[in-house]
Parts: C-alpha cells; sequence; structure tokens
C-alpha cells in the first residue's frame, strides 16, 4: 500500500505534538551498529543525525533515554526470540555487543536501559523516565526501523505518548523493509519527520523558552 492509499483509506492525518519532546534512542548499540556483526549494519549516518539531535536535546536539558538489547535465556520472551535470531544469545548484559555506539558520547546522567524485548516498553522504566523527566511527545531515533523502533513507536502511541519517528536517526540491515516500515508507522501510528524538523520543534519547544 502506497502512502496515497494510506490517505485515500483515512490514515496519515498529523498529530498533535505537545510542548516538552524527549529523546528515545533505541538499540544504537554495538551489535547493530557494527556491520561486522552479524545482525549488524552500517549506521554512520544515521548516527551522526542523531548526535546532532542529541546534542540539541543536552543543550536544552530536554530528557534523553538509550536503550540496548540483551538477551536472558531464563527469560522465557527472550528466550523464544532467541530461537527465532540465533545471533541474539550473543546479547550479554554488560557484555561488548550490548554497548552503546560511543558516536553517541551518551553521558553519565542519561539512562541506559537493558530490555529483553522488542518493544523500548515492554517490561521496562522507559515510559516512566520519559514522563517524569517530563517529556509530553517522544522524539524516536534507533535500530532497526522494521523491528524495535516499530514496536516502541506502536507501544508509545498504544500508551497515548505522541511519537515522532525521526527518519534520518533510524536504520534497519534491511532497506525495503526500512521504507515499509516509515510507510506503515507514518500511516496508523506515529509522524514521520526529517532530522531538520525535528530540530526545529525541539529549539522552539518549551525546553528552548525556560
Amino acid at each position: 500500500m502506497s502512502l496515497a492509499e494510506y490517505e485515500q483509506a483515512g490514515f496519515g492525518n498529523s498529530l498533535e505534538w505537545g510542548e516538552r519532546p524527549g529523546v528515545l534512542v533505541v538499540d544504537f548499540c554495538r551489535a547493530f551498529t557494527d556491520s561486522g556483526f552479524p545482525l549488524g549494519s552500517d549506521l554512520t549516518r544515521e548516527l551522526a543525525a542523531t548526535g546532532t539531535l542529541l546534542a540539541a536535546a543536552r543543550e536544552l536539558d530536554a530528557p534523553i533515554v538509550f536503550t540496548t538489547q540483551v538477551y536472558d535465556a531464563a527469560h522465557p520472551g527472550s528466550a523464544l526470540w532467541g530461537q527465532k535470531s540465533g545471533h541474539l544469545s550473543r546479547l550479554e548484559p554488560g557484555g561488548h555487543w550490548a554497548e552503546l555506539d560511543p558516536a553517541l558520547a551518551r553521558r553519565p546522567n542519561e539512562p541506559v536501559i537493558e530490555k529483553l524485548g522488542a518493544s523500548a516498553l515492554f517490561q521496562t522504566e522507559v515510559l516512566s523516565l520519559l514522563r517524569d523527566g517530563g517529556a509530553d511527545t517522544v522524539l524516536l531515533c534507533g535500530a532497526t526501523t522494521s523491528g524495535c523502533v516499530r514496536a516502541s513507536a506502536v507501544d508509545l502511541q498504544q500508551s497515548g505518548m505522541p511519537t515522532l519517528v525521526v527518519r534520518d536517526c533510524v536504520g534497519d540491515r534491511a532497506p525495503a523493509q526500512h521504507e515499509a516500515s516509515l510507510v506503515d508507522l507514518g500511516g496508523k501510528y506515529v509522524d514521520v519527520v526529517s532530522a531538520d524538523e525535528a530540530l526545529d520543534y525541539l529549539r522552539g519547544s518549551a525546553w528552548g523558552r525556560v
């Protein structure tokens, strides 16, 4: 289905954005940003665009939350997911492949949440951290677009949190799935915006008027 077909079906309307956006960066960990790892791909451009967005958020003291994917054989869902991906078991909590990509330059006061499921909200405190930080809208970045970003976007919508997927700040090892996911997410659940649009929104938000 094309974007035009979504619009004809009544999808694709724009959301009402809040005054205080927070930034959620999903799974830009080494396992997904290192093209030498079986689950990884070259996300250099996406990391750079995310870095620019994070710098702006830090200047304004907007809330920032990171997640990383880990595997736990004792967790039923994680173990089941591991049956679909033979390399997922290498993402040990605290291990090398679960580390955030250094390009993000995460600061000590910025929480990083280890998650066991696809969605950043599944059995985590991510949503509470964003809301406690004052966020009423989410700028969503990370990997992969068709997997954990998509799952997180849907859960954010279901939780009543308006979400903007920043096109330049999300990536996928499969280009076709990346594009299809952006069309579908933008049609049904979130707004898909460019990095420039996200920066303009962030700088013009209530954080910039404090």
